[in-house]
């Protein structure tokens, strides 16, 4: 119960962030990847809290045996780009670029009735759909 009142804490302070700093507006994050007289820095600054506020928060979990609400960390199991990572990536940034959103301020801004929102999540259902069915690696059968 303590990992799923974490993650929601986590989470909805994470859509506040999003919310207050206007990034649930994909105008706004178009206005900063279009750099035209209309250029808007405010992602840039969104960016830098976020990289500054991960490395705080790195430097201070790596100092603990494990974490607050679970047994042990879960960290990536893969550590080496490859040509699938650096493939959805880039498909993740034209996709952004595109419609201005990207998953979490898309969700934030379905909850504010933002039609945009409700056009664009059904595309990333879509898109996450066709990658499980179609692009995940089937796992061996087990003997």
């Amino acid at each position: 119960m303590k990992q799923i009142l974490s993650g929601l804490l986590a989470g909805a302070l994470f859509g506040a962030g999003l919310a207050v700093s206007g990034m649930t507006d994909p105008n706004k994050v178009l206005a900063f990847l279009t750099l035209d007289s209309n250029w808007d820095p405010a992602l840039l600054l969104v960016l830098a809290s976020a990289v500054i506020t991960s490395a705080i928060g790195y430097t201070v979990v790596n100092r603990r045996a494990a974490p607050l609400f679970d047994r042990n960390f879960h960290l990536p199991a893969k550590t080496t780009l490859d040509r699938r990572l650096l493939g959805g990536a880039a498909i993740f940034g034209v996709g952004w670029g595109v419609a201005g959103f990207c998953p979490g301020p898309a969700i934030v801004a379905a909850l504010t009735l933002d039609i945009r929102a409700w056009l664009f999540l059904p595309a990333f259902v879509l898109g996450m759909v066709i990658y499980e069915v179609f692009l995940l690696p089937k796992a061996a059968p087990q003997a």
